[in-house]
């Protein structure tokens, strides 16, 4: 889903009182729109999560992510992650 759109959907989500946390690819749009609280990740798009078959990365990012629900800072929240790897996206 495109990182806007996701952006968008967090705010009237979070309208509702219901807290949301995002994964994000692109700083650029992320400072736009200014969703509630996103993790940004320095992989391409399409790989928000890493290199494929690192479950160890996959899950300390997810993890990232949700710790940002724990912030008290006020919203928009947008962190780097402390992820760092040589994986490009390219296969």
């Amino acid at each position: 889903m495109c990182n806007q759109s996701v952006g968008l959907i967090q705010r009237a989500v979070e309208e509702t009182g219901i807290s949301t946390v995002s994964i994000t690819l692109v700083e650029s749009i992320a400072k736009r729109v200014k969703p509630p609280r996103a993790l940004l990740v320095p992989y391409r798009l399409g790989h928000p999560l890493g290199e494929p078959n690192n479950p160890t990365l996959q899950h300390a990012i997810i993890a990232e992510t949700l710790e940002l629900l724990q912030d008290e800072g006020t919203p928009p929240i947008l962190k780097s992650s402390s992820q760092k790897g040589e994986f490009d996206g390219q296969n």
